[in-house]
């Protein structure tokens, strides 16, 4: 049998007419042996020593059909066009009258390292492709038909050449993100992974020759990796693109005691493809790889996530046909999986907060987790819930003390309940009846607190004035005691959000701090500790008595003419000028977000405020659902308002006229007629209060000639129903939250003290977490004790959070623990230390030892990372803190960070400040640590 003729294209055409252009400059005939490439064109362009010449390609099996095909092109074509016969007849056959009319006088035999050589512009090739004729076959046949190969003028390697070859076979250089810096196309896990979700992307590798994919296999595994094989396996079955998805669920096998029913269905979906269960090891930890890197992109780009959502939905989808959805609950990327975390934590919260949180602990795990944000905040919910029910029944002991409570604490969960109430946004039934239960048993506890607090609302309202509040701040009292104080700098901007409540304001004040915003609140009396301003509505709490109050400095009710009127004119009495902005008065034109008149107003030196609607009409027209959930960006003109008091530096008031209830309806037997008597949908005049319901009566009350009844339960209306309610007697409508925050950079005024967030959360709120506080350093034999300085006070658990029942009047007292009395703090060492003493020596106006010491402890106390605002809270019972906090942990760094060494600075944008405590030990205690590790016998490991 004759040898198989080579293939011929229209490359090894193109290389063979370069190379004997000289030649053609007398000749026109090309005589190949081989056999054109069925589908090649016959007849293209090539330029040949600067001019363009015609060629046409015949393939001819006989003499007669070559001299045919010589006579044709004689008698037609043009002198310069050139003739190529492929053939496989012999030259002593063709004859001399054929051949003499041939380049060379012979047909050319086709030598595929010329021509790579020739289409590489290289000037040697590596000789390892001398050995590798498939290599050189392929090279010829894939170039490129535009642009070619690279040209490499040099040597051309075997590493660049394969590399060239699968970039073109596989199709990779047009898909997006495959090429590096320089142009050259990136081989790894990660692009072929991406690239197997290409719809043509496994069909051209399955379609090659299978010593070509068996030779690339080779390769790629040596350079991108030992998964690539198995993942090239699966696109020769035609299970390519469900790679990812496959290599998912081989995470089954990684536990040793996997059953033999999973073993068998991961072989059923793998087929034949099936690999070793170390190599399906090795695959399934780059996938993962692969898609933790695409989750993160998920979060910032919908395509991504469009991406993200395919492969793990058809995961999902393979793993329920193959039976395997329950052995993969612990799977960290499945969304059946994120769907089981979430229904065990929330279940496990209702059973017990340790249970919940130990299984929130893994649902955060969940690479989804980051994805699915409102899901999580659900179960976060549910824990924390879990939380408050688990401590002690809060009791209200009076009016000032429930208010105080209801915004530091109680409000919180009213946050909490809206949240619980929607459900899981997901759609889970039985995630869903378990939000159900908690919010029902939380709903409970809460409805008693309304009920007490009615109680004793009747009997302050009764005597109660704005000259004698018995405790309270009342809120025709909040301009002079809350706002006339800030007026010694740059002049307050008082926002009115109309119906914020103290759970709305606990979102907004979270907001604010994350944007740089400070929270401050008047210096507490001694043995107290900071927390939240709050006054009492008027009543009934609605807009038309409790704004006008607010607004006038007095009680009043009235409309925008009377509050507009009443706000002026208090602070004329004050020998201060004053506007107020209302609702059309407050947008700008084209191109401003504020109107002329209000940034004229905010440039001058008049107290200046704002009247904002958004969450009152809110209440009127549908928001329902987690749209009760608020930002920044969702009140009208608030973010613009609040870049504007920065940009001038006015310390800026949040307060509300009244708070709010929603619409969630509880109970069937709850009332929705009409009552007689009913004023409006949350209260009416009448003689007896039904149940539910309170009457008050006193100075205080502004409708109904000083009488008239309000429900306290918030699932009573007297009217048709909107998405929430105001003017009854319950917590969430008669606080009146109220924050101060201060512009960044800017100092409090006197006597006033900032509120971190570690004192405006409730405990049960704040994330649980086990740390390990190093120990106080022992003090060496010898040498003098000096006494520590008073470790910094812990923040009080709020009223009503667990471990402690809202009972007292006043901020709740701050717990303080002594000093060991024959051990150091570990700031006391510290600032003892000769390398302390030598670091001192370079910085100006360096803090007392004390205070620096006391940054320590803090900072130790609390875990490493602390608040500014509640590290400045921490410290300031040892001395004045000069400037601002951030200027004054600039000034400690220099202290502390020896050589440049992080051991304390800024962390999560300079919102957290962070300690390394086994850094600071390595820094300034260097022979302690020696001295550990010796009696230890770890080295490099600190003493715990």
């Amino acid at each position: 049998m004759a040898p198989a003729q080579p293939r011929v294209g229209r490359r090894t055409v193109e290389a063979l007419l370069a190379a004997n252009a000289e030649d053609l400059r007398e000749r026109s005939l090309v005589l190949v042996h081989g056999r054109y490439a069925p589908g090649a064109p016959p007849r293209f362009t090539v330029t040949l020593d600067g001019e363009a010449r015609r060629v046409h390609v015949r393939d001819e099996a006989s003499v007669l059909g070559v001299v045919a095909a010589l006579h044709e092109h004689r008698s037609a074509a043009a002198p310069s066009d050139v003739l190529v016969v492929t053939t496989g007849v012999d030259d002593e056959q063709l004859g001399w009258d054929v051949r003499g009319r041939a380049v060379r006088r012979k047909t050319l035999t086709v030598e595929n390292a010329e021509v790579v050589l020739q289409r590489f512009a290289a000037t040697t090739l590596d000789p390892r492709m001398y050995r590798e004729p498939w290599l050189l076959e392929a090279l010829v046949e894939a170039e490129p038909a535009e642009g070619g190969w690279p040209r490499v003028g040099g040597v051309l390697t075997r590493d660049a050449a394969l590399r060239a070859l699968t970039a073109e076979r596989l199709g990779l250089r047009a898909f997006h993100g495959s090429s590096g810096q320089d142009g050259q196309v990136t081989l790894d896990a990660d692009t072929l992974l991406a690239w197997s979700r290409t719809p043509a992307g496994p069909t051209r590798f399955a379609e090659l020759g299978a010593t070509e994919r068996a030779e690339l296999k080779k390769w790629l595994a040596e350079v991108a990796g030992p998964a690539v094989p198995v993942l090239l396996s699966l696109a020769e079955a035609g299970l390519g693109h469900d790679a990812l998805p496959l290599g998912l669920l081989g995470a089954a096998l990684r536990d040793p005691a996997a059953q033999p029913d999973t073993v068998l269905a991961l072989g059923g979906l793998f087929g034949q493809v099936m690999p070793r269960r170390s190599e399906l090891a090795v695959f399934t930890d780059a996938v993962e790889g692969t898609l933790t890197r695409w989750i993160a992109d998920a979060r910032t780009s919908q395509d991504a996530r469009l991406r993200v959502d395919a492969v793990l939905e058809r995961a999902d989808e393979l793993a329920d046909k193959a039976g395997l959805t329950p052995g993969l609950t612990a799977s960290r990327f499945l969304p059946s999986s994120f769907t089981a975390q979430l229904r065990r934590t929330v279940a496990e919260a209702r059973r017990s907060p340790a249970a919940g949180e130990a299984a929130l602990a893994d649902l955060l795990g969940h690479t989804l987790a980051g994805l699915r944000a409102d899901q999580v905040q659900a179960a976060e919910t549910a824990v924390r819930v879990a939380r408050w029910l688990s401590g002690p029944e809060p009791a209200v002991t009076s009016v000032a003390a429930a208010v105080r409570a209801h915004v530091s604490d109680w409000g919180w969960v009213d946050r909490a309940l809206t949240v619980l109430w929607a459900g899981d946004p997901g759609g889970d039934l039985e995630t869903g009846r378990d939000l159900r239960a908690l919010y029902e048993q939380a709903r409970e506890r809460r409805q008693r607190l309304d009920q007490e607090f009615a109680r004793r609302l009747a009997v302050w309202a009764a005597h109660a004035t704005a000259q004698h509040p018995d405790g309270c701040l009342v809120v025709e009292n909040v301009l002079d005691t809350v706002v006339r104080p800030l007026t010694g700098q740059a002049a307050p901007l008082v926002l009115v959000l109309d119906g914020m409540s103290s759970a709305v304001a606990a979102q907004l004040g979270e907001e604010a701090e994350r944007d740089g915003w400070r929270e401050i609140v008047p210096r507490p009396e001694p043995g107290q500790v900071p927390a939240r301003l709050a006054a009492v509505s008027m009543l009934p709490s609605v807009t038309r008595v409790s704004r006008a109050s607010l607004l006038a400095g007095e009680a009043a009710d009235g409309g925008q003419s009377t509050e507009t009127s009443g706000f002026t004119a208090f602070w004329k009495r004050r020998r201060r000028t004053a506007v107020l902005f209302h609702k059309a008065a407050i947008g700008g034109e084209a191109g401003h977000a504020l109107s002329h008149d209000l940034m004229t107003a905010l440039a001058s030196d008049a107290v200046v405020g704002v009247v904002l609607n958004t969450i009152d009409e809110a209440l009127d027209n549908g928001r329902q659902g987690r749209g009760t959930t608020w930002s920044l960006a969702d009140v009208t003109h608030l973010r613009e308002l609040l870049a504007a008091a920065r940009s001038y530096g006015r310390p800026v008031v949040l307060v509300s006229d009244h708070g709010h209830v929603l619409e969630r309806r509880s109970r069937a037997d709850a009332p929705t007629a009409a009552a007689d008597g009913a004023e409006s949908a949350r209260w009416r005049t009448g003689d007896a209060a039904g149940k539910g319901e309170i009457a008050v009566d006193g100075p205080r009350v502004r409708e109904g000639g000083g009488a008239v009844i309000l429900p306290w339960r918030e699932d009573i209306r007297y009217t048709g129903r909107r998405a929430g309610y105001h003017g009854g007697a319950s917590l969430a409508e008669v606080t009146v939250p109220v924050l101060v925050l201060l512009p960044p950079g800017e100092e409090a005024p006197k006597d006033w003290v900032p509120l971190p967030r570690e004192l405006s959360t409730p405990g049960w709120w704040r994330t649980h977490v086990t740390r390990e506080v190093p120990q106080p350093a022992a003090v060496p034999a010898g040498h003098p004790v000096t006494p520590s300085p008073a470790r910094p006070a812990e923040p009080a658990e709020p009223a009503g959070s667990a471990g402690s029942a809202p009972t007292v009047d006043a901020r709740p007292s701050a717990r303080a623990e002594a000093a060991p009395p024959v051990t150091e703090s570990l700031g006391s060492t510290v600032v003892s230390s000769e390398v302390y003493a030598a670091q001192k020596e370079y910085v100006r106006k360096a803090p007392e030892a004390k205070v620096v010491a006391a940054v320590v402890d803090a900072l130790v106390s609390a875990g490493g990372t602390m608040s500014p605002a509640a590290l400045a809270a921490a410290i300031s019972a040892t001395g004045r803190v000069r400037r601002n906090i951030e200027g004054f942990v600039a000034t400690v760094q220099r202290l502390l960070n020896v050589e440049g060494y992080p051991v304390l600075g800024f962390i999560d944008g300079g919102h957290a400040v962070k300690l390394d405590v086994p850094l600071l030990r390595e820094q300034f205690l260097p022979k302690q640590n020696a001295l550990e590790t010796e009696e230890d016998g770890q080295p490099g490991e600190e003493k715990a």
